[in-house]
């Protein structure tokens, strides 16, 4: 099925009265923000960002050392950005599926499968000792065909899988509409047990309270201006105060970097997420989905969609806009555009729901790299470190970011530090305007191979043999 990008009248009306803000965060159990940093203080550790990234790495550091002093700053609140904004994935995968992993580190992966694995058993086990209400479930995730060249697509995926000793099964169109049923699928690769499904904020939530408990001093709404180092520490300066730090991790993601170096690796780009009314019985009945599996389409532009605890379908995923000059703030949290296409795709996708209403709708900013995965380094003489790149796949791979960070921050070879993919950097993005242009001509090349049977262009073989890419 090619999706087509023009709204109709029932993909419009169903956004009347969508409300734009972040399902996951619009609740009344949202934590009350913490105490701004004023003043001086002194610390161990700090941890600059506390989204997941952050709060990993402040609870497995208290986890590690409880003597440890660690003070985790945080620009807004808690879960404000990409962790509280995604769909809910946790994939095992940190390389950004297997594909991506084999392309470029074949030789680690069957460390990396077996890594990413052990860190999602990690994920699920912390939030069962620490009773983090946050509907985790590991459901397993479709990819699902809804183009004929696709289907061929899934079998190659299916073979490496199986050589790797990954158990992903194969579906037939019926197979797979017996799960979930859209007249679109075609076929279906089903990973059972390599990805959960979560409420991403209640998860940050109860990571937030944990690091409380552990001792973590967190300030919040304090975003921090500046770092520098200064008689063997480093000091971090906001509006209101300073921290003076033996060692600092930078959890940033998408936002502007306090390193100058990682605005050549690490470019914002916006993706668009719908979430539907609860669902009526009579509604459920005509597409089943009993099983609550995470699902996403297999295009270059692809969807990705779930189930909630309350009933409702959440939607995302095709566009991924970047806007020159690496621009990034709320002004670029809504798109009309982006929403009434995600409409549209949600209906031709599930065509027997027409009448149905979003009720949630806002976007947020994917920290893009051009492997897809995540990067480390360090600087200051070793004395900072950061990660970053995620691009999309960060609520899983952000705990083993985080305890690879400690392992660089603290100095310990261990077989973490000595993958390939945290030796390594992703090839940098080109400086604007040749960043604007080719990230443009790079999503229209996209688009027409989607259009075109998966045919990838020149243009889209160069990047291919360069190591670059943008992927929605």
């Amino acid at each position: 099925m090619q999706f087509s990008n023009t709204p109709g009248p029932d993909a419009v009306a169903s956004l009347a009265g969508t409300r734009h803000s972040v399902y996951w965060l619009d609740r009344p159990e949202r934590p009350v923000p913490a105490v701004q940093l004023v003043g001086a203080q002194r610390t161990d550790l700090l941890v600059i960002g506390a989204g997941f990234t952050g709060l990993w790495t402040a609870l497995l550091a208290k986890q590690e050392d409880p003597g440890r002093d660690v003070v985790l700053v945080e620009g807004g609140r808690a879960a404000d950005g990409a962790t509280g904004r995604n769909g809910g994935f946790v994939a095992s995968s940190l390389t950004h599926g297997l594909a991506n992993g084999l392309e470029r580190w074949p030789g680690d992966m069957p460390t990396l499968l077996r890594l990413g694995r052990e860190n999602l058993d990690a994920i699920e086990k912390t939030v069962g000792d620490l009773g983090i209400d946050c509907d985790f479930i590991r459901a397993g995730e479709l990819d699902v065909a809804v183009e004929s060249y696709q289907v061929e697509g899934l079998r190659k995926h299916a073979a490496a899988a199986e050589g790797l000793g990954q158990g992903v099964s194969l579906l037939t169109s019926a197979e797979v509409r017996a799960r979930v049923d859209s007249p679109s699928y075609l076929g279906a690769a089903f990973d059972a047990d390599g990805v959960a499904l979560v409420d991403p904020a209640r998860l940050a939530w109860g990571l937030r309270q944990a690091c409380l408990e552990a001792g973590v001093r967190l300030f919040e709404r304090t975003p921090i201006d500046s770092i520098a180092g200064r008689d063997g520490h480093v000091v971090a300066a906001s509006r209101r105060g300073v921290v003076r730090a033996d060692r600092v991790a930078l959890a940033t993601n998408a936002y502007p970097p306090l390193l100058r170096r990682l605005k050549h690796y690490v470019v914002p780009v916006y993706d668009y997420v719908l979430v539907t009314e609860p669902l009526t019985a009579a509604q459920w009945s005509l597409i089943g989905w009993s099983g609550r599996e995470g699902v996403s389409d297999t295009g270059n532009q692809f969807h990705y969609y779930r189930t909630t605890q309350d009933g409702r379908i959440l939607w995302g995923g095709y566009d991924a806009v970047y806007h020159s000059g690496n621009g990034f703030g709320p002004q670029y949290d809504h798109s009309r555009e982006s929403y009434e296409r995600l409409a549209e795709h949600f209906l031709q996708t599930f065509p027997q729901l027409r009448g149905i209403r979003f009720s949630h709708a806002w976007g947020g900013a994917i920290d893009t790299c051009s492997r897809f995965s995540a990067f480390w380094g360090t600087a200051h003489e070793g004395r900072v470190a950061y990660v970053a790149g995620y691009t999309g796949l960060g609520v899983g791979a952000s705990r083993f970011g985080a305890a690879t960070m400690l392992d660089l921050l603290d100095g310990r070879d261990t077989e973490r530090t000595a993958l390939e993919m945290v030796r390594s950097k992703p090839m940098p993005f080109p400086p604007e305007p040749v960043r604007s242009l080719g990230i443009r001509w790079t999503t229209s090349a996209l688009q027409k191979a989607d259009a075109n049977g998966g045919h990838r262009n020149l243009w889209l073989r160069t990047l291919d043999r360069l190591g670059l890419g943008f992927d929605s």
